[in-house]
């Protein structure tokens, strides 16, 4: 690109003989970038880290291979076909392998005089931003309670019978002095439970304070956890770490399980003695602090894969708390919902009271695999996209409703269950059967698709094209019958039966 005339200037950086490439690599923010066809020719590696994926394994292949994503739902393919950039969207996505990011993504067009040659896709990982960023500025009208926390045990929602227990079980770890190691997959709340115990406990009046361990590098995770001491090494200085600044309070300890196993048996000598000793430094310091920490599976796994100690698992499990993902909370699933409609109404100006019949339908049959935070994403987005209407339809749902229509393939049965149609003569050969020997290349998201085509086409067929009774023999609302021929490209016409001349 040639550098604007005005600022030209003979002291001026030579621009075009600057590695660019080497700086996008070392940029803490995901970086892509795609040609015209969705093809990937560049990934750094905080995207790798993000998605969980190799460059190698990614680098040559489009966007819609390496995600559960399509033309209409990948951001890039969309700021290609606009030719504008998409700025700050919240985004939630699934790689092929599974992973479940939630993201801020911004996709600007790379232009050559008038024509867009392809993309530049910057990713910021939702959870780090969470991190690193005070409490005050993320959740909108929520004070801060002047001890680091915001959140109490009646913050949290549910009344399910299962839920209320561990809720019990957590209000009784309030009022012990041993540690609190609390279990669940992301996104169910894990967060909020440690400092609800916090502010349960006697030393509500002392400050909270978190870290999360998967989110500083490892070589300074012990400077931060126990402080420094100046001349300790290149550039260290005299400073507290955050044992010492939690002194007297709670210290939460969230994804112990990327605690490198050497710093683990640091940890367990500063439980077992109660006193901390900075880095680089012979003095110890008397301490006084509540330990909670936090792990995403069960930690008698993460020990047989080296991951945890064992010691260590027996000081710090004292008390487990295991929280219950999403789908295992069926009972809480209206009231999550509403409390997010009245959040988000709140911060957007909007006037939504309630989502249709046929996205609860989708809801109840996913499997929700960020959980309570995926829930609160996917409603923010639709409020986003249904601005003053009244009630939240599929339609909203655009960037994210993919993902909510996953069907679980792992076995032989029909996908969707066509009961009244299964004597009817020629459906079965229109219901396809899944092989599951692994394909050469084969892409789960297209295999899933092709299959509900397939089974929306027989459904057709056999009602002669009348949606209601199609919609029955599939067990789904005519309406999200009327989304999927849109979207599979039918037309109702092509099935109505016409009677013979």
């Amino acid at each position: 690109m040639p550098f604007p005339e005005n600022l030209k200037h003979p002291n001026l950086l030579d621009l075009e003989n600057i590695d660019f490439f080497s700086v996008l690599n070392q940029m803490d923010d995901g970086v892509i970038i795609a040609d015209i066809n969705g093809t990937i020719l560049f990934y750094n590696k905080a995207q790798s880290k993000i998605d969980g994926l190799a460059p190698s394994d990614v680098i040559g292949l489009r966007v819609t291979d390496i995600y559960e994503l399509n033309n209409r739902t990948s951001m890039i393919m969309q700021a290609i076909y606009r030719h504008s950039a998409i700025k700050n969207r919240a985004f939630f996505y699934r790689t092929c392998s599974g992973k479940v990011a939630n993201t801020v993504t911004s996709v600007y067009p790379l232009f050559k005089g008038k024509t867009i040659n392809g993309v530049i896709c910057l990713v910021k990982d939702y959870e780090l931003i969470c991190r690193s960023t005070p409490m005050a500025t993320i959740t909108e009208c929520r004070p801060d309670l002047g001890n680091g926390t915001q959140y109490t045990f009646a913050d949290l929602i549910g009344r399910d019978h299962d839920f209320g227990r561990v809720v019990a079980t957590a209000r009784k770890a309030a009022s012990s002095f041993s540690p609190v190691m609390i279990q669940g997959e992301t996104g169910t709340g894990k967060e909020l439970f440690a400092q609800a115990i916090h502010n349960q406990s006697r030393r509500r009046d002392e400050k909270y304070v978190a870290v999360n361990c998967a989110a500083i590098p490892n070589d300074l995770l012990e400077g931060t956890l126990f402080g420094t001491t100046r001349g300790a090494f290149t550039g260290a200085l005299d400073k507290p770490g955050l044992f010492e600044t939690a002194h007297g309070g709670t210290l939460f300890l969230d994804e112990l399980l990327a605690m490198p196993v050497e710093l683990q048996a640091k940890l367990l000598r500063l439980l077992q003695e109660k006193r901390v000793r900075r880095v680089g430094s012979a003095r110890e310091t008397p301490l006084d602090v509540k330990i909670i920490s936090s792990v995403s599976r069960d930690p008698r796994l993460a020990i047989r894969e080296n991951q945890l100690r064992t010691d260590l698992y027996y000081r710090l499990g004292v008390v487990m708390v295991k929280l219950p993902p999403l789908r295992e909370r069926q009972g809480s699933m209206h009231e999550l919902i509403n409390h997010f409609i009245e959040k988000h109404n709140n911060r957007l100006g909007t006037h939504v009271k309630k989502i249709s019949r046929e996205v609860l339908e989708l809801f109840s049959a996913y499997q929700w695999p960020g959980n309570v935070r995926e829930l609160e994403h996917l409603i923010e987005g639709a409020m986003n996209m249904a601005g003053h209407e009244e009630t939240i339809g599929i339609e909203h749902f655009t960037p994210g409703l993919d993902c909510l229509e996953q069907v679980d393939f792992t076995c032989r049965e029909v996908p969707f269950p066509m009961p009244g149609i299964s004597g009817t003569p020629g459906v079965e050969k229109l219901i396809p059967s899944f092989d599951p020997a692994p394909a050469r290349f084969r892409n789960l998201a297209k295999t899933q698709a092709d299959l509900e085509k397939k089974a929306v086409k027989a459904a057709l067929s056999a009602a002669g094209g009348n949606v209601t009774k199609a919609a029955g023999n599939l067990g789904i609302s005519r309406q999200l019958l009327h989304y999927k021929i849109k979207k599979h490209g039918f037309f109702r016409g092509d099935f109505t039966r016409h009677p013979k001349a």
